[in-house]
């Protein structure tokens, strides 16, 4: 009796899940929709042959197009600013900035792309539900992305949807090395009007500039 309750519960969910073309549509059309948006986000990086992992915590921002801001707060501070022309880390402790041209990150990374307003999920990636469980335990979708450039440094994403606004609340990914990364969000803010002045950054005198190919 257990048993068939156990598959009869699962043949119910799954009658509930939306179209898979109609999750994606509607994960795409919110985004191209969105001019603006920051959210909380917790950063889990948990490397391999260490077995260790590592949290870090800040506020990310993005404006439409190709403009975001990483503000890590903790544990140390650190800022990934990126525009359409250049991007920017700065390690305000070691009193250092990393330059590189904003084309190399747009071109290599496809869900940059997307949150930042340039990229197509469908032209990008192909998508399933996650199996063998397509929802979490709240009933927020779970998707996975297999991205269609060749040579990605992850052979996909999972991405946790909204089950009702369908914005992003998660993502993580294994790289070919086998570290995971997972980003959560929270407190998620869409059109707020964020300046462009954000997105510009003028190293502090007597920070140490590198230039990345």
């Amino acid at each position: 009796m257990f048993c068939w309750l156990i598959i009869f519960a699962a043949a119910a969910a799954a009658a509930e899940m939306p179209p898979l073309a109609e999750t994606v549509a509607r994960l795409q059309q919110i985004y191209e929709r969105t001019e603006d948006f920051q959210a909380s986000f917790v950063q889990e990086t948990t490397v391999k042959s260490i077995r260790k992992t590592e949290v870090e915590e800040g506020v990310v921002y993005f404006k439409n197009p190709r403009q975001m801001l990483w503000d890590y707060q903790k544990p140390k501070a650190k800022k990934l600013i990126i525009n359409a022309q250049k991007a920017w880390l700065y390690l305000p402790q070691d009193k250092t900035v990393y330059t590189q041209d904003a084309d190399r990150i747009f071109k290599s990374e496809a869900l940059i792309r997307f949150l930042s307003g340039l990229g197509k999920l469908t032209e990008d990636f192909t998508i399933r539900y996650a199996a063998p469980a397509a929802t979490d335990r709240k009933g927020h979708y779970l998707l996975q992305l297999y991205p269609r450039e060749k040579g990605a440094s992850y052979a996909y994403l999972q991405m946790t949807l909204d089950k009702n606004s369908f914005q992003i609340l998660e993502v993580s990914f294994d790289d070919v090395m086998g570290n995971t990364t997972r980003l959560k969000f929270s407190a998620i803010k869409m059109n707020a009007g964020l300046s462009a002045k954000m997105f510009q950054f003028q190293p502090p005198s007597g920070t140490s500039i590198f230039k990345m190919p």
